[in-house]
């Protein structure tokens, strides 16, 4: 019995003295309190340093800073962390295999950390170049936000699969071979991104505008992607127009409106005189004109003219355009003149017309005698 024990004990020591990877389990249990004390500095770092630093970015005029350091707190916090797994390892006598490994390790580490800042930190300096809004409009910014992630996305994953030597020159090549096959099958999405870059550049359309595009999607557009335009119908709900369609149909865009045309035929009945036709059209034109709803003449085209004589009416043509485009206010100014037409109108002495048909006969038929017909002979 005593004997096991002691082989038993030998075994455990054994084991012990191995441990890991040829580390004994001592310096591995050292190697974790290592790393769990820099996990416990990482709370204390960002408590007091990054807390000192953020004070210190509020204080300044700009804001640009602020949004900078709130991006990379993630990045920041991280170092500690990439310190702990450092001289956890270091402390570890490693095997010239492991050691390496562990190396790459660490350096993947600090590659993830700067490519994670730089991923962050093109959100905030997005923002400070919104002054070239009117040159490259908001949606070209964003296109280019996108952009920018992608690229920092890609360029990281080739750093660290060159730091496990993974060559990604092979892999490029593989992928475009096989971009030339998925190319050949994808000509729609290819299509509608050049197409989305041609709305964005010609400044189509802008998020928050109201467009109509005939046959396809009335609504106001919220967010324009790659391959597709989201646009909110009025009832609410969402369309995805893919963007080769805005390109290629016409595409009305009510938010770019000066004003807003109001064009009414008003047909008044046949019996109307000269002067009260006279005095109907100088009242309307009066109130268009004195009236601060409507643009002047001198901006748009006003015109209040007897037009034509129509089968069952006499007609008045009513073009003019109010100031504001807003549909709710248009809505208000057109009903006031519906109010105040029909009261000139009817001010006038007439009425309005509405469709009727005149059947004219020539003659009557008068009391002329019956044509007599003689009765049928009976057969012998």
């Amino acid at each position: 019995m005593q004997d096991q024990l002691i082989e038993f004990w030998d075994l455990v020591t054994d084991v012990w003295q191995t441990g890991v990877a040829g580390t004994d389990f001592g310096s591995v249990l050292i190697a974790l309190g290592i790393l769990a004390f820099f996990l416990v500095l990482r709370g204390l770092f960002t408590k007091f340093l990054l807390g000192t630093m953020r004070r210190l970015a509020r204080k300044s005029e700009t804001e640009i800073d602020d949004t900078i350091f709130d991006a990379l707190q993630g990045p920041v916090r991280f170092i500690p962390v990439i310190l702990g797994f450092f001289f956890a390892l270091d402390f570890i006598n490693l095997s010239n295999d492991h050691e390496d490994k562990a190396g790459l390790f660490i350096r993947t580490l600090v590659v993830f950390d700067i490519f994670w800042a730089l991923y962050l930190i093109t959100g905030p300096l997005s923002n400070a170049i919104r002054s070239l809004e009117n040159l490259l409009t908001r949606e070209m910014l964003d296109w280019l936000v996108s952009f920018l992630h992608i690229a920092v996305v890609f360029i990281g994953a080739a750093a660290i699969l060159e730091i496990w030597g993974i060559q990604v020159g092979p892999i490029l090549a593989g992928l475009g071979l096989f971009g030339v096959a998925v190319a050949l099958g994808a000509q729609d999405l290819f299509k509608n991104l050049i197409a989305g870059i041609l709305v964005i550049a010609e400044k189509r359309m802008r998020v928050g505008d109201w467009i109509m595009v005939d046959g396809i999607v009335e609504g106001t557009v919220e967010h324009i992607g790659f391959g597709s335009t989201h646009v909110r119908r009025f009832d609410k709900a969402p369309v995805y127009v893919p963007n080769a369609k805005l390109a290629d149909n016409a595409v009305t865009n009510f938010s770019e409106m000066s004003h807003r045309r109001i064009k009414w035929i008003i047909g008044v009945e046949y019996g109307t005189t000269v002067d009260q036709l006279r005095q109907i059209r100088d009242e309307i034109e009066d109130y268009i004109l004195n009236t601060e709803d409507f643009a002047a003449p001198s901006d748009v085209a006003t015109f209040v003219r007897i037009d034509s004589f129509n089968d069952s009416s006499i007609d008045i043509l009513l073009y003019c355009f109010t100031k504001t485009t807003n549909w709710g206010e248009w809505l208000k100014v057109k009903e006031k003149l519906a109010y105040k037409v029909k009261e000139i109108v009817e001010r006038a002495g007439t009425a309005f017309a509405f469709p009727s048909r005149s059947l004219y006969v020539e003659s009557v038929p008068g009391e002329a005698p019956e044509v007599f017909v003689p009765p049928r002979a009976k057969s012998e």
